[in-house]
């Protein structure tokens, strides 16, 4: 009996013993898979528990132009955030804050008592928003600094730049296509929290400041980008316009020099301009080209021999029917020889020279051109244009595409085409983005010419460039487009703006284009300019041709590209005494002289200082002198001095700095 029950009291206690063993194994293995394999899990909830994060707007690259100067640029701002539980009085807080910040004390107390942890109450202060903020010294209150999109040039360029919002997400421009290249990366503040969730205070805050991008190197100019503003703002206001378009293009390379619309807006404060104005016009709305389509009918019609430069149309006096419809031009002409049909932009005559080519080669010489095909240029939102197929082409569709009517373009196809004849022959790939660098200025891709396709000999491009010089010529359509001491070659354009009502033509909406190449002997410039509904006159040659002109000049002038041809002399002042008037001699007007003794003669240095560069570029067009820019802002040094006379191989030029 009795080792019965030191048998039982034996198998208890091994029993017992064997459950503690178990339950301990079992909770080794359980603490080593908390410990081992789930310590990383626990741990970040653990600290999620109690830290907090607060993410920052990531910093993005800056943008610059082809002779590095800024054009966008992010810089440090603080904002201002709140943590409620470490603040003793909202209210009174509210009522002091409230005025600094611009707010109503009721819109600040909101703020305060939407979060008991944390919360902002303004982005981006100004400096002197924040030194007021902190002269206030209120508990509960901290900065962190963040980085805001700023475009120094303001309207300069604003289209091709485009802008941000305050994500800062890219939200037009090259901003928008190239926004994964010039965003960093995010920033974060972290903030300690008790077990109750409430923050311990900001000496224990943890930050993180955001990374910039990388950075761009456009292909645009500035001071060419400003010209071309300034002169097709001065053509679209002097018109009465609804708007209008210039670009300038390397023909040999494809680089955009310059892109500008009219109206404008400054991507600083772009929330108080229409949306309307936002849209780079330029790659994103396409018009029927008019007129300026017979430079490439030509082209197309010489290179395939269907005509020679010899051959003349009989032009029908003005009217010609085809087709059912009537075809008329704005003078009665008889016979024309090609180079004539181009220079007086006869339809009647643009018309049978298509009619010999046929729609086959006509549509296969302008899909080679370009057109009907975006271009692929980086930049958001271009367009392809309108160009059907040949087999959709009935009666009178041949004529009138021959002269620009039943096809759609956009400048930048028309830019594009049209160095086409410019370089010899070659379609080139334009492109906006020059390089893309990192933070330290290392180039990390860069960005060359490309040809797409040769669309023409190099024999027929300089035959139709030749033609194309007597539409600038005394007689020509777009005389008012030629440049003192350049040849120039180009072509007005006149087109007629379809009716959304009526689905025909509108009886009084046109626009008006003139584009060219100079200059047209050895070609550095394509200068596309479009008018938009002018109100004084709808010919390309009165209102588009002027403006390419001033564009021309102006931007030869400063590519310090010497002039080739006999320079028609200003008329002379006699300088007035005051209040007298001033008399020009008239006798001087026509009396020509050579560029080379005008550079003998040498010009005299200007004083530019203290000038900013607007002023600097009007003084070097009234002086006619060729000065090189360097950097923003105010004239502080120049080369050579002021009064010295100059000469050709003399460098000049001013350097331009921020004012202080």
């Amino acid at each position: 009996m009795r080792d019965n029950r030191e048998k039982w009291t034996r198998f208890r206690i091994r029993f017992i013993g064997g459950i503690f063993i178990l339950l301990l194994s079992v909770s080794i293995a359980r603490a080593f898979y908390l410990q081992i394999y789930e310590q990383e899990r626990f741990a970040h909830l653990a600290e999620k528990q109690h830290l907090k994060v607060v993410q920052l707007t990531p910093s993005r690259g800056a943008i610059y132009d082809s002779t590095n100067s800024a054009l966008a640029v992010s810089i440090e701002m603080d904002s201002l955030f709140a943590e409620p539980r470490n603040m003793e009085n909202l209210a009174a807080a509210a009522a002091r804050l409230a005025p600094v910040l611009g707010m109503t004390k009721e819109a600040v107390e909101k703020k305060l008592h939407g979060s008991r942890g944390f919360v902002w109450l303004a982005r981006r202060l100004t400096p002197e928003v924040a030194a007021a903020v902190r002269k206030l010294d209120i508990d509960g209150l901290g900065f962190a600094k963040e980085p805001k999109r700023f475009y120094p040039n303001a309207e300069i360029g604003s289209h091709v730049i485009g802008f941000t919002g305050l994500d800062p997400e890219g939200l037009e421009g090259v901003e928008r296509r190239y926004d994964s290249t010039l965003l960093g990366n995010t920033g974060y503040m972290v903030t300690e929290r008790d077990a109750l969730g409430r923050d311990i205070g900001t000496r224990g805050m943890m930050m993180k400041s955001a990374s910039a991008g990388q950075s761009l190197m456009l292909t645009i100019d500035k001071n060419i980008q400003y010209i071309a503003e300034k002169e097709l703002a001065a053509a679209v206001e002097s018109s009465r316009a609804k708007g209008g378009i210039a670009i300038v293009m390397e023909p040999h390379s494809g680089r955009l020099l310059a892109m500008a619309n009219y109206p404008t807006f400054n991507p600083n404060l772009f929330g108080k301009f229409p949306q309307q104005a936002l849209r780079n016009r330029a790659v994103t709305d396409s018009f029927e080209p008019g007129s300026t389509m017979k430079v490439f009918l030509i082209a197309a019609a010489l290179e395939e021999k269907a005509v020679s430069p010899n051959d003349a149309f009989n032009c029908e006096n003005g009217v010609f029917n085809i087709g059912g419809r009537t075809i008329h031009d704005t003078h009665k002409y008889g016979r024309l020889s090609v180079g004539e049909i181009l220079k007086y932009s006869s339809n009647i005559g643009a018309a049978k020279i298509g009619t010999r080519l046929g729609p086959e080669r006509l549509y296969g010489y302008l899909k080679g051109f370009g057109f009907g095909a975006k271009s692929n240029i980086d930049l958001p939102g271009e367009v392809s244009g309108y160009l059907r197929n040949k087999s959709q082409w009935y009666g009178v569709d041949l004529a009138t595409i021959s002269f620009g009517q039943g096809i759609s373009v956009s400048a930048l196809q028309l830019a594009t085409a049209m160095s086409v004849i410019a370089n010899g022959g070659s379609l080139m790939q334009p492109f906006i983005v020059e390089k893309i660098m990192d933070g330290k200025g290392n180039v990390l891709k860069s960005f060359s010419p490309t040809s797409r396709q040769r669309v023409i000999s190099p024999e027929t491009a300089g035959i139709v460039a030749k033609m194309m010089e007597g539409v600038a010529a005394e007689g020509g359509t777009g005389a008012s487009a030629a440049v003192d001491g350049f040849r120039v070659a180009g072509k007005t354009g006149t087109a007629q703006k379809a009716d959304p009502v009526t689905k025909g033509y509108s009886a009084d909406k046109r626009t008006a284009s003139f584009v060219g190449i100079v200059p047209a002997d050895n070609p550095r410039l394509t200068i596309v300019v479009i008018v938009d509904e002018p109100k004084t006159s709808a010919y390309g040659g009165v209102v588009a041709a002027p403006a390419f002109s001033a564009i021309a000049r102006q931007s030869l002038c400063y590519l310090r590209v010497v002039p080739n041809q006999p320079l028609k002399k200003r008329p002379g002042v006699i300088e007035a005494k005051k209040d007298e008037p001033q008399v020009a001699t008239a006798a001087e007007d026509t009396e020509e002289i050579s560029p080379e003794s005008q550079l003998q003669d040498g010009l005299t240095m200007a004083n530019f200082r203290g000038m900013s560069m607007r002023q600097v570029l009007q003084l070097m067009e009234k002086k006619g002198l060729n000065v090189r820019l360097i950097g923003s802002g105010r004239v502080i040094e120049q080369s050579p001095p002021p009064g010295k006379r100059i000469h050709q191989s003399d460098p000049v030029w001013v350097r331009l700095a921020p004012s202080a």
